[in-house]
């Protein structure tokens, strides 16, 4: 089984959830907030995975990445990051009541 094919169910589920908020208020202005935020944890995967991965820590089968990399991180590594900057404010918005108008 591949990286991509692990992350595969949490992009789809990032997916839903958000959609899922899309008529709730401030959908814009969330999805510029999980923008930035994916960002910030996109520049800090780059910058901590390729650390550890030269200084040795931890290596990837190659036989189950796709072969784009980062410097040393292979591209599935930052898929994590996206998801949690979309999927947990999304959560979070399900989650909070609806404001009665």
């Amino acid at each position: 089984m591949t990286y991509a094919l692990i992350v595969l169910p949490f992009a789809v589920v990032t997916a839903a959830v958000v959609a899922a908020t899309a008529r709730r208020p401030r959908f814009g202005r969330r999805m510029a907030a999980s923008g930035l935020a994916a960002a910030a944890l996109i520049l800090l995967t780059a910058v901590f995975d390729n650390l550890m991965i030269a200084a040795g820590l931890f290596t990837y089968p190659s036989e189950h990445l796709s072969g784009l990399r980062i410097g040393l991180a292979p591209i599935e590594d930052f898929s994590y990051a996206v998801c949690a900057a979309f999927l947990l404010p999304a959560v979070l918005t399900l989650l909070t009541p609806k404001e009665r108008a």
